[in-house]
């Protein structure tokens, strides 16, 4: 499928808004308050922050969202890339830990299984 994910998805964001309206409304206006410009982190670091997770939760519309926002609020190219990097690195980082976790499990349940 070539339209799997597109650009234009955006573009039905009322239509879904209007499906359950005090739902949507309350995740709009907390979108906005932590995307708002007079915040302690200055936007361009919002929006990197944002495109970090972006790349984490592997959101498409995210990452363009926020790729143009950030590219918006002066962020560069070198900046883009290193949190990026960063991101992956995190992300490595918790499947280290989340490896960790399985390993104690599989102890517990190898011994439960033993007894």
């Amino acid at each position: 499928m070539t339209d799997y994910q597109t650009p234009d998805d955006l573009k039905s964001v009322p239509a879904f808004v209007a499906l359950a309206p005090v739902e949507a409304n309350a995740f709009l206006a907390f979108n906005h308050a932590v995307e708002r410009k007079d915040g302690l982190i200055p936007p361009k670091y919002r929006e990197l922050i944002s495109l970090a997770v972006a790349l984490t939760t592997q959101c498409a519309y995210c990452l363009d969202v926020h790729t143009a926002q950030a590219a918006k609020a002066g962020a560069t190219r070198e900046e883009v890339a290193e949190a990026a990097l960063i991101a992956a690195a995190v992300r490595a980082g918790g499947t280290l830990g989340h490896a960790l976790l399985a390993q104690r499990l599989f102890e517990r349940h190898r011994d439960e299984g033993e007894a």
